[in-house]
């Protein structure tokens, strides 16, 4: 059971920096070469989808890795999942502090609505991101260092 419990976090974690990094590194991208009302649409949609979606991914993945922490607190490996699980708080205080509140204005924005700051709230938000996306892989490393 608890080999299942491993994979299992170790996947939700992994599928969740792939939707992090694919966001910062490919959506990101797409939306600044597209015009400015198109862009400021597109990331506003993203975030209200991903919006509903990450807080539910971000807790859950990181109470798995504290439930898989406790239950092989006598396995080889468990320091590694103990740090991972701290680097996964890290990177939900960071979302409740920097990204969310970013976030929840940006989402809400029209081409007619935007506030004149618009792209630099949005480089704000990606400077965050990939902070944020550097501690989701470092979490994800030590989770699949400790799986194997």
């Amino acid at each position: 059971m608890l080999h299942a419990l491993e994979v299992f976090t170790t996947v939700a974690v992994g599928l969740m920096v792939g939707v992090e990094f694919s966001v910062a590194f490919v959506m990101n991208p797409i939306f600044k070469a597209l015009p400015e009302e198109s862009r400021v649409l597109g990331r506003a949609h993203g975030g209200r989808m991903l919006g509903a979606v990450m807080p539910v991914w971000y807790i859950g993945s990181l109470v798995l890795s504290v439930v898989w922490a406790v239950a092989g607190r006598h396995h080889q490996g468990t320091g590694l999942v103990v740090t991972a699980a701290a680097l996964l708080i890290v990177s939900v205080v960071m979302s409740l502090l920097l990204l969310v509140p970013i976030n929840n204005r940006s989402k809400t924005w029209t081409g007619e609505n935007r506030p004149e700051d618009w792209e630099e709230q949005g480089d704000r938000w990606d400077r965050y991101h990939y902070v944020r996306v550097a501690v989701l892989i470092g979490a994800f490393t030590l989770l699949v260092a400790a799986l194997a």
